[in-house]
């Protein structure tokens, strides 16, 4: 397993979500119009939650199509993933996911904060959990990202091309962020993280 997974399953399942509630999109944000990074000339609004292609999925998430095969099949061989007996397409298993983020996510892909950079707020950082959690005087954490607009310590994503998965789809943006508190491994932290993670999960 790569750690690239763990976000296609997640982007999946916000799909998945934003299918059944096409509105989703814009009650999910934390704030509904917030985002921690500057413009960019390849931002999107376009939307097809329905197409699950590698082509789509690359274009969302920027990870290539062979990657994505890759990771698709993975998940389905654990029992991450599976497809949807109507329409073929590639469903996260949403309660195996969770269990495997809560109880396995720091052990597989641990994750420590690194040096002093700009970028994209994540874990507590993140407006998903900023205002239950964040005390005064403590240091940020961040995707180093050039774009964004938080200065704090360096957090690795679970792939390269987060940045791109996020600006779209706030659902994602919130979901890996709370996953990178459960990955940071506070235990104050992380059982509100999960706590949170399991009210847009299941």
């Amino acid at each position: 397993m790569k750690s690239q997974d763990i976000g296609l399953l997640l982007k999946l399942e916000s799909m998945r979500r934003l299918e059944l509630n096409p509105h989703r999109k814009q009650l999910m944000a934390w704030p509904h119009d917030w985002q921690d990074w500057s413009s960019h000339e390849h931002d999107s609004d376009a939307d097809n939650s329905a197409n699950y292609s590698t082509r789509w999925l690359e274009q969302l998430t920027g990870i290539s199509k062979s990657q994505i095969n890759l990771s698709i099949r993975r998940c389905i061989d654990c029992g991450l993933a599976r497809y949807d007996r109507k329409t073929g397409a590639p469903r996260a298993n949403t309660p195996v996911l969770l269990e495997f983020i809560v109880h396995g996510l720091k052990y597989v892909f641990p994750v420590r904060p690194g040096t002093l950079t700009r970028g994209i707020a994540t874990a507590y950082s993140a407006p998903v959990l900023q205002m239950k959690l964040l005390s005064a005087g403590e240091m940020k954490l961040v995707w180093p990202n050039a774009l964004g607009n938080t200065t704090g310590l360096a957090i690795e994503p679970l792939f390269n091309s987060v940045d791109i998965a996020i600006r779209n789809d706030p659902e994602l943006y919130a979901t890996l962020s709370l996953a990178d508190a459960i990955r940071v491994g506070q235990p104050r932290e992380s059982q509100v993280a999960q706590a949170k993670l399991r009210e847009i999960l299941l």
